[in-house]
């Protein structure tokens, strides 16, 4: 299995660069302490994440604007925004951030104390390799909490297989078909930046996420980092 990033992608953002953890051997079902502490953890980090977000409306604080014009290069669903435009807008509403498994917790934590987007795939579920890509259309996608299939839109960029879309917007949605889930074994988790401040707190990110990820899970991560001049990496023996 390959995670790549097209030449497509690349067009539109040749300054971007991608950050990859890859586990196996993860237990990812909460053990009974597991909620209190990620409730803590969690709260801490929407502190922090507070920083990040001090002017309104949100789209006036530079982490939100830099993303929201990224959205603007590629064709979107309506009302599409960043995964951590949705974080960061809970945090600056004090609306909590809950528990949903370990995994998730630790991201989440990480997405939040970065202001940079984070998400995971069980890569149990994908079918053949993943791509960072720009749609041609129609690529069948069943978000999170829905019921009926949201395909891709022509121009889009997203997280794709063989079977479909596994992430559409650049990093809005994730699909049920490779979320993670209490049952994940092996999973990639992908952190994105798209300047040179982003990519400091992207590494940084990452570094702390391989960490939490020893303490908490008792799992090693393998880092990759994906540029137009590296665009792949195989996965295969690497998780």
């Amino acid at each position: 299995m390959q995670f790549k990033v097209t030449e497509e992608f690349w067009q539109l953002f040749p300054e971007a660069e991608i950050f990859l953890l890859t586990i196996d051997g993860l237990d990812n079902s909460p053990v009974e302490e597991w909620q209190d502490k990620a409730d803590k953890m969690l709260k801490s980090a929407a502190r922090d994440g507070l920083e990040f977000v001090p002017n309104e409306p949100i789209s006036k604080n530079p982490v939100v604007e830099q993303w929201r014009e990224a959205f603007r290069q590629f064709k979107t669903k309506k009302g599409a925004r960043s995964s951590i435009e949705a974080l960061l807008k809970r945090v600056q509403k004090g609306s909590p951030v809950n528990s949903i498994n370990p995994l998730v917790d630790l991201y989440n934590m990480v997405s939040m104390r970065h202001a940079v987007p984070v998400g995971s795939e069980d890569l149990a579920k994908v079918s053949g390799d993943i791509r960072l890509d720009v749609a041609e259309g129609g690529e069948s996608f069943l978000p999170l909490g829905a019921e009926e299939d949201s395909p891709s839109l022509p121009g889009e960029v997203g997280y794709f297989d063989n079977d479909g879309a596994i992430c559409r917007c650049f990093n809005w949605r994730e699909a049920q078909r490779t979320m993670i889930t209490e049952e994940t074994e092996t999973a990639v988790i992908v952190i994105e930046a798209i300047n040179d401040e982003q990519k400091e707190r992207a590494q940084e990110a990452q570094n702390e996420l391989a960490d939490l990820l020893a303490e908490h899970l008792d799992v090693t991560a393998s880092k990759h980092h994906l540029t137009v001049e590296n665009p792949y990496v195989d996965l295969n023996n690497e998780a």
